[in-house]
């Protein structure tokens, strides 16, 4: 009997381009585990970071760029590996992140993402990164405000209900008085950050033939503040790295 033909979804495959979207699993444990800084811990993120880094270049992947913030990664491929398999895309890709996380933060926990495909023709892509920006924002209001509630004394379920309905403004004004301007925090925790392979060239040396050689590489540019995609700088950067 061959059981490949009960296989749910096996031969489910897509064409690219695709974003393939990595959300943490059950990360506020980790938090917990690891004492992490709160609203947000610039190690946590630099690990994320990492986790991009070695998805673009060392898993074999092969996505042309990667946007991440808090718990959160978008892949984005223009060519697609396993001929296109969702259900394979999905398992390996989490799989690999999950993998990656865990040792750059040396955890003795297991950690995981769980992942889905989102196909992004045309236009698509750039409305979803700026989508994907927009909630960047919204989760960095969210997490100074339920942050500073709960210093104050609130539960985490008791802040979560104080704002659950407060428009953007009334949180800014809420971080204001006690002292926080949010237009001012770090780029990263407002914008998210973005990781892009390139072409680069870089200068080698061919001990057979004793000469200094040229050879094309790939890099990976992480911009030191990821542009606004709602921008003409940062849409124009968007279509750049995927032909939009």
């Amino acid at each position: 009997m061959d059981t490949r033909d009960r296989e749910i979804f096996s031969n489910l495959t897509i064409f690219p381009p695709v974003f393939v979207r990595l959300d943490g699993r059950a990360f506020h444990r980790l938090v917990r585990a690891l004492n992490l800084k709160k609203p947000f811990d610039p190690a946590f993120c630099a690990s994320m970071r990492a986790v991009c880094r070695y998805l673009l270049a060392e898993s074999g992947l092969n996505p042309t760029f990667a946007y991440t913030f808090s718990d959160e990664i978008s892949l984005y491929f223009r060519t697609l590996p396993f001929s296109g398999r969702v259900e394979k895309l999905d398992s390996v890709t989490a799989a690999v992140a999950a993998s990656a996380l865990t040792i750059e933060l040396g955890c003795r926990e297991p950690l995981a993402f769980d992942a889905r495909t989102i196909p992004a023709a045309g236009e698509f892509a750039v409305e979803y990164l700026k989508s994907r920006q927009n909630e960047a924002w919204r989760n960095h209001i969210n997490a100074y405000c339920q942050n500073a509630l709960v210093e104050e004394g609130m539960t985490s379920r008791e802040a979560a209900a104080a704002l659950r309905g407060m428009q953007s403004e009334e949180m800014h004004e809420m971080m204001f008085e006690r002292g926080v301007n949010l237009a001012a925090t770090p780029a990263w925790q407002r914008r998210g950050t973005l990781l892009y392979r390139e072409d680069c060239t870089k200068e080698g040396y061919n001990p057979l033939t004793g000469e200094t050689v040229q050879a094309v590489r790939t890099c990976i540019r992480e911009p030191e503040e990821t542009p606004l995609f709602s921008t003409e700088e940062g849409e124009a950067l968007i279509r750049s790295l995927t032909g939009a």
